[in-house]
C-alpha cells in the first residue's frame, strides 16, 4: 500500500501521496495542493522541492554518495572513459567494444566546425570572454541543425549527443584561441577526445605542443567528475528551457549561461585567487581561517561545504591525489599545492568549520591542475561545461520523452501593493 502524508489545513484533512525512489528517497506529492486547498508550497531556491523524476545522477549528501546510472563515482574514475561515460549517462548502460567504437569515431566525425560559424569569430572582440562566446556558438549550432526534436533524441541520438559532446570542445578551443589573438587549431582524427581539446587548446605553429600523458589523464578525469551532477542550477536550467519545447541548442545554451555564474561554475578560480592571495600574503594559513570565522569579516574560505554535501565531496577525494601528482612535477606550482593542503588539514581539524560540515569540495583543487596544465582562469568555467555535456543532454532527452512532463511554471508569493487607482500625470 503506497504511503500517504496528511496535511491538516483550515480545519481540512489533505492527504497527499508520498513517492519512494529507488535509494528510498521519500517526497510528498503536492501536484494537486493548490486545487484542492488553494494554497501553495514556498520554497526560496527550491532546495526541499523535487521538480522531476530522473534517473541518471543518485546523490546522498549525507554520505558523500554520488553515482551515475548506479555506477559510482570512484568506479567510474577508476576505470572508465570520458567518451564512455557520456554514453553511459546518454543510454543508460555500458557500451559494448562496437558500440564504444562507433560512438568514439562520430565524435571525430563531427569535431569540424561548420565554415560559415567559423566567420562569426570574426565578430567578437578580442579579448572576449570565451565562456560568452562558447554560449553564444552552442546557441548559433541550432541554425545549423535545426532537426533537434524528441525524434532526434530517441532514432537519432547518438548523431545528436556525439555532435555536440564533440563540437564543444572544439568551439571552447577556438574561443580561447579567439581571446588571444591566436590562428585554429583543426581537431585531428588520430587522437582521442582529451588528446584532440588539449592540442586545439595549446599547439601553435611557432611553438608546437607535446602531450603529456597524465594531463591527458587529469583532463579525462576532470571530464568524468563533472559530467552529471543531478538537479543544479545549470541541469535545471537546461530542463526549465526545454520544457518550452525550444531545441536542444537553445536549452544547452541556457545551461552555459547559468553555469557562468560565479556561485555555481566559478567556484573553482575563486579557490585559486584565494591561495594565491595567502601565498602573497606570506603563506599564514591561521590568519586566514581567524578571517573566515570572524562575523564582522566579508571573507570566507572558497572550497569548502557544498549545497549538497554534508559529508566529503567524493570527487574532492579522488581530484586531490591527481592534483598532488601533477603539481608536485612542478616547482612553480609547488607552494600553492603546499598551501592548499595546508589549509584543508587545518580546517579539517577545527571544530567551527567541522560542526558546520564545512569540508573540500570538488573545486578546491580542480583550479589548481587546471592552472598546471596551462590553462587560463577565464576558461576554468569553459572546461565545466565541457564536462557537462552529457549530463545535460541526458536530462534533455529525459524530459522530451516523459509523458509526464510539463512546462516549468513557478507559482510566488505576492508581496506588492494592493490595488490602487492611476491618477493621471496632471493630478500628481
Amino acid at each position: 500500500m503506497s504511503e500517504i502524508a496528511t496535511l491538516n489545513l483550515d480545519g481540512k484533512s489533505i492527504q497527499l501521496p508520498v513517492t519512494v525512489g529507488s535509494e528510498n528517497e521519500k517526497g510528498i506529492d503536492i501536484s494537486k495542493l493548490r486545487a484542492e486547498t488553494g494554497y501553495i508550497t514556498l520554497d526560496n531556491g527550491f532546495g526541499n522541492t523535487g521538480a522531476c523524476k530522473s534517473n541518471i545522477t543518485f546523490i546522498d549528501g549525507e554520505k558523500g554518495i554520488l553515482r551515475y546510472r548506479g555506477f559510482s563515482i570512484e568506479d567510474l574514475c577508476e576505470n572508465s572513459s570520458f567518451v564512455e561515460t557520456a554514453y553511459l549517462l546518454i543510454h543508460d548502460y555500458l557500451p559494448s567494444p562496437d558500440e564504444l567504437a562507433k560512438f568514439s569515431a562520430l565524435l571525430t566525425r563531427y569535431s569540424m566546425l561548420h565554415e560559415d560559424m567559423r566567420n562569426f569569430y570574426s565578430l567578437f572582440p578580442r579579448g572576449a570572454h570565451p565562456m560568452n562566446i562558447l554560449g553564444t556558438m552552442v546557441n548559433a549550432l541550432s541554425s545549423f541543425y535545426p532537426s533537434v526534436d524528441a525524434n532526434s533524441m530517441t532514432d537519432d541520438i547518438d548523431v545528436t549527443a556525439a555532435r555536440l559532446i564533440s563540437k564543444i570542445r572544439t568551439i571552447a578551443a577556438f574561443s580561447y584561441k579567439k581571446s588571444t589573438g591566436k590562428p585554429f587549431v583543426n581537431p585531428s582524427r588520430d587522437a582521442s577526445y582529451c588528446e584532440n581539446f588539449l592540442n586545439m587548446m595549446f599547439w601553435s605553429p611557432v611553438n608546437g605542443y607535446e602531450l603529456d600523458p597524465e594531463h591527458v589523464k587529469a583532463m579525462n578525469l576532470l571530464l568524468i567528475l563533472h559530467a552529471d551532477h543531478e538537479q543544479n542550477c545549470s541541469t535545471s536550467t537546461v530542463r526549465l528551457v526545454g520544457s518550452s519545447h525550444a531545441n536542444l541548442y537553445a536549452s544547452i545554451s541556457s545551461g552555459i549561461s547559468a553555469l557562468w555564474g560565479p556561485l555555481h561554475g566559478g567556484a573553482n578560480q575563486a579557490v585559486l585567487e584565494m591561495l594565491e592571495r595567502i601565498y602573497e600574503e606570506g603563506g599564514d594559513i591561521q590568519k586566514f581561517i581567524d578571517m573566515a570565522k570572524d562575523k564582522s569579516n566579508p571573507f570566507r574560505l572558497s572550497g569548502f561545504g557544498h549545497r549538497v554535501y554534508k559529508n566529503f565531496d567524493p570527487r574532492s577525494k579522488i581530484i586531490k591525489d591527481i592534483c598532488r601528482s601533477i603539481l608536485e612535477k612542478q616547482a612553480g606550482q609547488q607552494p600553492l599545492l603546499d598551501i592548499a593542503l595546508r589549509l584543508e588539514e587545518a580546517v579539517l581539524k577545527d571544530d567551527y568549520f567541522a560542526s558546520r560540515k564545512l569540508y573540500p569540495n570538488v573545486d578546491f583543487y580542480s583550479g589548481l591542475i587546471y592552472k598546471a596544465m596551462g590553462f587560463p582562469v577565464e576558461m576554468f568555467t569553459v572546461l565545466f561545461a565541457i564536462g557537462r555535456m552529457p549530463g545535460w543532454i541526458a536530462h534533455w532527452k529525459e524530459m522530451v520523452n516523459d509523458p509526464a512532463a510539463r512546462i516549468g511554471r513557478p507559482r510566488q508569493i505576492y508581496t506588492g501593493s494592493t490595488l490602487r487607482k492611476y491618477e493621471p500625470v496632471s493630478k500628481r
